[in-house]
């Protein structure tokens, strides 16, 4: 018969050949997470700089006209905010974001996950990152701003222009 040490010898064995495959397995799939990330925002630059060279820059008189359909490729134009330029110029998600930054303004900055909420989604990660991309485009082309994650309006500039 075996020994009771002999029997705890070869289970503590066992037990670390399993933690060397999960921590071979963990490495592996952390090296494809970041790969996957990676890859991801090659992605969100290379949509970012078609939009933006889409968008362009675009005459007063078209602005009013066409800033709220959809660009070329379904992209949405959201335009640079410049000095008498309205809110309703920017497309209708857009809009609302906006309209939440300024009814919060006086709460103080928020983060994407809080916009998300307000703006009736459900908080998950996928969710959260869209309306964080919305947000960052905004305060890109002057509609808001950001401070480590945190947004808001400047209330001297935008709140009159996202009335109307």
């Amino acid at each position: 018969m075996a020994s009771v040490l002999g029997l705890l010898e070869a289970r503590e064995s066992a037990a670390r050949e399993v933690i060397e495959r999960l921590r071979e397995e963990a490495d592996r799939i952390l090296e494809e997470l970041d790969e996957a990330e990676a890859g991801l925002e090659r992605l969100v630059i290379a949509r970012e700089t078609v939009a933006e060279v889409l968008n362009g820059p675009v005459a007063r008189a078209e602005t009013a006209a066409t800033a709220t359909d959809p660009g070329p490729m379904g992209l949405m134009v959201v335009p640079r905010r410049r000095e008498g330029l309205s809110a309703r110029v920017l497309p209708e998600e857009y809009q609302r974001l906006l309209a939440v930054l300024v009814a919060g303004a006086a709460g103080g900055p928020m983060r994407a996950r809080d916009l998300t909420v307000a703006l009736g989604r459900e908080a998950v990660p996928a969710k959260i990152e869209c309306v964080r991309s919305m947000a960052k485009r905004l305060v890109s082309r002057g509609w808001a701003v950001a401070d480590q994650g945190l947004f808001t309006v400047d209330a001297t500039s935008v709140v009159g222009s996202a009335a109307g």
